[in-house]
């Protein structure tokens, strides 16, 4: 039988341990996390309950994924929550370790879906573990391939609280901004955490200042953070004089956290009002 371990799926960095390594490594195709291993999913028609798992142990091959998830004592997908990930809750990795550390089972599914209206820029602040992460805003050009994690309420409280207080949970309508699932399916809706911090403008390239457009976000960290050191001699002097500083430094000491979040704002490197649901207004 093929090894699913997320260890020999090449799933192992968490960001959460391994801050470097933020966002972590997304799916890039449907998958059943049970617990550390990444069954896979077939797109098949109808609803997502019905699409056949591969690869599981525990029952007859090609059995629908909402039978699988009784066999694991979890909840079916009706009593799930669909929530769109731009950072490391699209990794298994990272959702895995949330999720234990809670006491909490990390039986979910995950399915890359298309998202039109959402792009995926950089928080205005610096997480508890050093690293600057992804925060989404609203841009109608955007279509972008998104994980989108169906929970359980007590997996959806957990995830909460790991947000809390940057970013706040909306539901995002599908009307207004698309969704579409590998088989063709379109959500109603999802879940999104949005940012409360504001979005990292991206520099011009020309002149080294602010674009007046969102930076973007949910790539390699070491270039990001090697990118926002070179712009500002304050934030050298800070957190220098490279991105393994940064991240000792700032995961140490949360008042360095915020006096860096303060130095963001005051290079003008800050942009609001694009939270997706003020399109809607």
């Amino acid at each position: 039988m093929t090894d699913r371990s997320l260890m020999a799926l090449g799933f192992a960095d968490v960001p959460a341990l391994r801050p470097l390594t933020y966002p972590g490594r997304p799916v890039t195709a449907p998958a059943l996390l049970a617990g550390s291993e990444l069954w896979e999913l077939t797109p098949s028609p109808g609803a997502l309950g019905g699409w056949p798992v591969l690869g599981s142990p525990l029952g007859p091959p090609r059995e629908p994924l909402d039978a699988v998830l009784a066999r694991l004592g979890q909840a079916p997908l009706e009593q799930r929550h669909p929530v769109i990930a731009v950072g490391s809750n699209a990794s298994p990795a990272q959702l895995h370790h949330k999720l234990t550390a809670l006491g909490h089972p990390a039986a979910v599914p995950m399915v890359p879906a298309r998202v039109r209206g959402i792009g995926v820029g950089c928080s205005a602040h610096i997480g508890r573990y050093g690293y600057v992460a992804a925060a989404p805003y609203a841009d109608p050009a955007a279509e972008t391939s998104l994980v989108v994690s169906w929970l359980d309420d007590d997996q959806l409280a957990s995830v909460d609280a790991t947000e809390f207080p940057n970013y706040r949970r909306i539901l995002l309508p599908g009307a207004s901004f698309p969704m579409v699932l590998p088989s063709g399916e379109r959500l109603g809706g999802a879940y999104l955490y949005v940012g409360g911090r504001g979005v990292l403008a991206g520099p011009d390239g020309a002149l080294d200042r602010p674009s007046g457009r969102p930076r973007p976000g949910g790539g390699d960290q070491s270039a990001l953070l090697t990118g926002l050191l070179a712009s500002s001699v304050r934030l050298r002097d800070l957190l220098g004089p490279d991105p393994r500083a940064w991240i000792q430094r700032a995961a140490a000491d949360r008042a360095l956290r915020e006096t860096a979040a303060s130095i963001f704002a005051e290079e003008g490197w800050v942009l609001h009002g694009y939270d997706p649901l003020s399109t809607l207004a």
